[in-house]
């Protein structure tokens, strides 16, 4: 089996995902996505036409971000039309999916150079999905959405009620998840003032090279648990509100699964992801190619995994995941040296550091979506860049990404710093 190799990895600064409040929230999806596959092909000097695909993954496949983004995106982009192109949607999963699948064909010697990622214009998708509800149509998606028969087999909530019964279920605290939360927001901070993501970030600029964005707009620095004790919990008004009309409650569809579950409301806007638009690319080549055309390596895919769990509390999979990881690459947790776990809600990485036994220092070490925002369909691709990006600069050898996805999946990676 051939190696498959990380060349290149760069994202956008992620935007506040609100119309009219980020910067990036007036521009169309695949101009965003064809700003980072621009950055890739010149920075490497890439020949598109070498391009065997492009793999991008994108979730709500609604409105402007419908229409293979991946396929549009490179033609937006200037790449070579014999560079094909394909959208997948695994969730949240999608952007790190999408690299597997990459890594996967290169390594069965299919292909030789493969552009990875995804694209999220949260700001798109709220304000599509409320354009809909005002048009009177009030399923846009979701999950099981309108299926009586999987809702009866497999109750799946709100995913805030669910990280709120994953917290009771694990008897961890509204100060333990608070106190998770603003150190997310310290190491965010300390990694953007020490320029950690310096060289994976890449301006988004318009047609005329003038800079639209060119830093993070969500991070708030100085955040503090105290101050976070502070804040309402955003999902209480969720927890008994119907999921349809004359339908169950959330609270009423966890417990048809998990009946003596008592559920308290913990989670807020600063213990779950930040709502962002952002973009993110990998650029991904066998040994053979890399040397061809003078590229060096910067990482080695060692291992991919997909592990599916609960689809009822559906954010427990990153840690099966990981197992599997490891075991497929002859690795220990003692060999990962970074961990990159998404900050859906904090009750994610929090539970995954005390199951898994590990370091929380080496854990989201530049801090995760809690801070930074969570682009859904890109996040996975952002996050092997940051992994990448902070093996190289502590000296480590092995970094394992993974998160969960709703559906109760989770995706993962290891890659080996080269």
């Amino acid at each position: 089996m051939a190696d498959a190799f990380i060349i290149d990895a760069v994202r956008t600064p992620r935007s506040i995902g609100k119309v009219g409040k980020g910067a990036l929230s007036h521009m169309h999806p695949q101009h965003i996505a064809a700003s980072v596959l621009r950055a890739i092909k010149d920075r490497n000097a890439l020949d598109t036409a070498d391009v065997d695909d492009v793999i991008w993954g994108t979730s709500a496949q609604m409105g402007l971000q419908g229409g293979d983004m991946g396929r549009m995106a490179a033609l937006d982009a200037g790449y070579d039309i014999r560079a094909s192109g394909v959208t997948l949607d695994r969730f949240c999963g999608s952007g790190l999916t999408a690299t597997n699948l990459a890594a996967g064909q290169i390594m069965a010697g299919m292909e030789d150079v493969v552009v990875a990622g995804g694209t999220e214009m949260m700001s798109h998708v709220n304000a599509y999905g409320q354009s809909l509800r005002e048009a009177g149509i009030k399923s846009v998606g979701g999950l099981g959405t309108g299926n009586l028969r999987l809702q009866a087999r497999h109750p799946q909530s709100n995913q805030g009620v669910a990280a709120d019964a994953i917290a009771a279920m694990e008897g961890i605290t509204r100060a333990e998840l608070d106190a998770y939360g603003a150190e997310s927001q310290r190491r965010a901070a300390v990694a953007i003032a020490e320029g950690r993501f310096a060289r994976s970030t890449v301006p988004v600029l318009d047609d005329d090279g003038a800079v639209i964005l060119d830093r993070e707009e969500y991070p708030r620095p100085g955040t503090t648990a105290e101050q976070l004790a502070d804040l309402k919990p955003a999902f209480a008004a969720f927890i008994d509100m119907p999921s349809r009309p004359e339908g169950p409650t959330f609270r009423q569809l966890i417990n048809q699964k998990y009946p003596d579950l008592a559920i308290e409301p913990l989670h807020h806007a600063g213990t779950s992801s930040g709502v962002v638009d952002g973009a993110a690319a990998i650029l991904l080549a066998s040994g053979d190619y890399a040397r061809r055309r003078g590229l060096k390596p910067r990482a080695r895919i060692v291992a991919t995994a997909n592990m599916g769990d609960c689809p009822t509390l559906m954010l427990n999979g990153p840690v099966p995941a990981a197992h599997k990881a490891l075991a497929k690459a002859g690795l220990t947790k003692d060999d990962i040296d970074v961990w990159e776990v998404n900050e859906a809600f904090a009750v994610v990485t929090e539970k995954f550091i005390r199951d898994m036994k590990i370091d929380r220092t080496r854990l989201n070490p530049n801090g995760g979506a809690i801070a930074l925002g969570h682009p859904i369909g890109a996040t996975g691709a952002v996050l092997i860049g940051t992994a990448l990006d902070e093996l190289e600069r502590s000296g480590g050898r092995y970094g394992l990404i993974t998160m969960c996805a709703a559906g109760g999946m989770a995706p993962a990676i290891i890659i080996e710093r080269v």
